[in-house]
């Protein structure tokens, strides 16, 4: 597993949001993630947009963050917020998330955020399992998705 850092809007990176948008609109009836997203929230320091590449150099995962602050949308200052983590359908299984998810934390921590957060859904399981796992625990709902029914947060501290 080759973990890289990459813009939001490289082509590979393109290539797997087409694929996780895919798999929303499945998952959720035909709705993808309307999030507005904009490269430069991924930038550094205030964010880290990351691809998993396997050994054939196929980009296979993705996941990123970037830094929230009180908004009125629910963040708090000091939030870093965990986006588009997603692994192929061939690749699941194999911890390539945990691993991701692992090194967004601690880019995260290393600049100056304190919690972490996200937003997923109940038709996303796996997700959930992978979050609660992790040590993130639900928390009052925040961002786009807030007032959805189906919509679930988590938050993680990301202080000692």
């Amino acid at each position: 597993m080759n973990i890289q850092t990459r813009p939001y809007d490289h082509p590979d990176a393109v290539k797997l949001e087409a694929e996780v948008q895919q798999e929303y609109i499945e998952r959720y009836d035909g709705e993808g993630d309307t999030t507005p997203l904009d490269p430069t929230m991924f930038e550094p320091p205030r964010g880290l947009y990351l691809l998993v590449y396997d050994d054939r150099d196929r980009p296979v995962a993705s996941g990123g963050w970037r830094a929230q602050d009180e908004n009125g949308e629910g963040y708090a200052d000091g939030d870093a917020e965990l986006k588009r983590m997603y692994v192929i359908p061939d690749r699941r299984g194999l911890g390539l998330a945990r691993r991701v998810l692992a090194v967004l934390e601690d880019d995260a921590r290393a600049a100056g955020r304190t919690r972490m957060v996200l937003e997923t859904g109940t038709a996303q399981p796996e997700a959930i399992a992978l979050y609660t796992s992790s040590g993130y625990a639900p928390t009052e709902k925040f961002g786009h998705f807030r007032d959805y029914p189906d919509s679930r947060c988590f938050a993680k501290s990301l202080t000692p």
